[in-house]
Formats: structure tokens, C-alpha cells, sequence
């Protein structure tokens, strides 16, 4: 009895070595593409917020939840909005990028508040907390990395473009950059044979 036990942890380990390497590879597959196709994402994000702000809308006529809990996700879709007005240009020390954290934070409380005081099945909490709070916020954590290859248009310390471009390109601390460093250090480099 104890080997089969013992059996199904280890099951359990590897099955958690793959999810985690699976989230990871589409994590960087998805960081490219925003990269890649920055209008695109643009567009993507904003249909992705104008739906769960329509979704908050639908929960205020349809559901009984908190006001607070809706008022707080509509705020919330609001200030998303408001980030995405100079996407792909991402400041984390904005007051737009700050107040979207706090109510990244708030949400989550209220939601935790309300589902454990209330019951609704595992699925619908899970459907709340994936498209509600974690859908578009996911979506502008991934775009970050799009800063990177975006050219540049005006300069902050009063030197060229091209200048200070070129001095700043060095300096990459974008989630593709930890991406592609975690590959270069992590997996093995494969030799190409010249025969």
C-alpha cells in the first residue's frame, strides 16, 4: 500500500514539472507574439477588456453580487483602459499601472470575501477569477516584454534618437529577455556540424 503511495507523489512531482514547463513555453510563445504584432495585441486587449467590462455589466443584472465587488471590476476595466491609451508603452510607475495593481489587490479581496461567504460551485469561482480578474491583467503583463522593440521617438537626457535608442537597447528586462536568458542558461546548445 505505502509503494503505491509513494508512486502517486511522484506522479504528482512530474505531473507539475510539466504543466509548469507547458505555462512557461506559452508564456514565451505569447511574449513573441506581442512583440511581433504589437497593433494587433493592442486590439486584442482592448476586445478582451470591452468583455469582461460587458461581463461586470451582465453580473450588475443578472447575479446578486456586491455592488462593491462590481463597482470595483468596472473601476478596475476603466483604469485597463487607461493603460492601453499608450500601450505598447507600459510605465510601471505610472499612476495608471499603480492604481491598476491596487485594484488588481482590492478585486481580489472582495472576491475572496464574497466566495467565502457565499457558495458557488469550484468551476464558477474559477470562471470569475479567470475572466474577471486575471484575463486582462495576464494579457498587459504579457505585453511589457512589447516595449523593447518599439523605436524610439524623442529622448529624455537630450541626446539623439539613434543615440540614445542604442544606449538603452543594451539594458533588456522585459519577460522575453528572462525567457531567452532562462533558455541560454538552462538548456543545453546544440552544435551545429560542419562537415
Amino acid at each position: 500500500m505505502w509503494f503505491l503511495t509513494i508512486l502517486t507523489y511522484f506522479a504528482f512531482l512530474i505531473q507539475i514539472v510539466f504543466a509548469t514547463v507547458s505555462i512557461a513555453s506559452a508564456l514565451y510563445y505569447l511574449a513573441e507574439l506581442v512583440e511581433e504584432y504589437t497593433v494587433a495585441a493592442k486590439k486584442c486587449v482592448w476586445w478582451m477588456n470591452s468583455s469582461v467590462l460587458i461581463v461586470y455589466v451582465l453580473f450588475g443584472i443578472f447575479e446578486n453580487f456586491p455592488y462593491t465587488m462590481i463597482l470595483s471590476g468596472v473601476a478596475a476595466q476603466i483604469v485597463h483602459f487607461v493603460i492601453l491609451i499608450d500601450f505598447p508603452y507600459v510605465t510601471l510607475t505610472s499612476p495608471a499601472f499603480i492604481l491598476g495593481v491596487i485594484f488588481i489587490i482590492l478585486n481580489h479581496y472582495l472576491a475572496f470575501s464574497y466566495f467565502a461567504s457565499v457558495y458557488h460551485s469550484f468551476s464558477e469561482v474559477l470562471a470569475y477569477f479567470t475572466l474577471c480578474l486575471w484575463l486582462v491583467p495576464f494579457a498587459l503583463f504579457i505585453s511589457l516584454s512589447a516595449n523593447e522593440n518599439v523605436l524610439p521617438t524623442t529622448t529624455d537626457q537630450g541626446r539623439d534618437v539613434v543615440t540614445n535608442y542604442f544606449s538603452k537597447k543594451g539594458k533588456k528586462y522585459s519577460l522575453l529577455s528572462f525567457f531567452n536568458f532562462a533558455k541560454e542558461t538552462l538548456l543545453p546548445q546544440r552544435v551545429k556540424k560542419g562537415f
